[in-house]
């Protein structure tokens, strides 16, 4: 069975950081390219991120670029997104997702809510 489970969110002020992890499981993680999105209260999905398979690089949203880095640890099968430079405007559900055998598969979330 497929598995994401992210962790890692929080309250934080703006300016600070955090980092998400979403731990993988039940596919061959390394092949995969993995995506963050987010979805902001009253708001549809947002495309944050995506580092691609097989040292394809990466791509972020115009939102975030410049303050948030995807990686990937293909070893212990887990994605990370390091946040710095937090916003308001970054409050929102992060979840990992994957497209795998035609379904588009994500984890429960994890909650980043960022307010002084």
């Amino acid at each position: 069975e497929v598995q994401l489970v992210e962790s890692g969110g929080g309250l934080v002020q703006p300016g600070g950081s955090l980092r998400l992890s979403c731990a993988a499981s039940g596919f061959p993680f390394g092949v995969y390219d993995m995506t963050w999105v987010r979805q902001a209260p009253g708001k549809g999905p947002e495309w944050v991120s995506t580092m691609y398979s097989g040292g394809g690089g990466t791509a972020y949203a115009d939102s975030v670029k410049g303050r948030f880095t995807i990686s990937r640890d293909n070893a212990k099968n887990t994605l990370y997104l390091q946040m710095n430079s937090l916003k308001p405007e970054d409050t929102a559900v992060y979840y990992c997702k994957i497209t795998y055998q035609g379904r588009t598969i994500r984890g429960q979330g994890t909650q980043v809510t960022v307010s002084s």
